[in-house]
């Protein structure tokens, strides 16, 4: 099963490994750094031109997505569910 995270991209639920507020954990310098590092081997990707809200991490790469946590978490828990 897939997760549509935002705009027209989605990504195979199995291979999510987090999903995060941007907002919440970007304030982290561990995190900042991952990021950077990541953006610097461009496998950061970006959904949409919306504003950000969070970030999913399927294996070594970065979506950056304008959906919300909440929304993204409910879309998992409902693709549990079918399973």
């Amino acid at each position: 099963m897939y997760i549509h995270i935002g705009g027209d991209v989605s990504l195979p639920a199995d291979k999510i490994l987090g999903i995060f507020d941007i907002e919440k954990t970007s304030v982290n310098k561990d995190v900042n750094d991952y990021l950077m590092k990541l953006q610097k081997q461009g496998k950061i990707y970006y959904v949409s031109y919306d504003m950000p809200k969070s970030f999913i991490v399927p294996d070594d790469s970065v979506y950056i997505s304008n959906e919300s946590v909440f929304t993204l978490k409910r879309r998992f828990a409902e693709n549990e569910i079918r399973l």
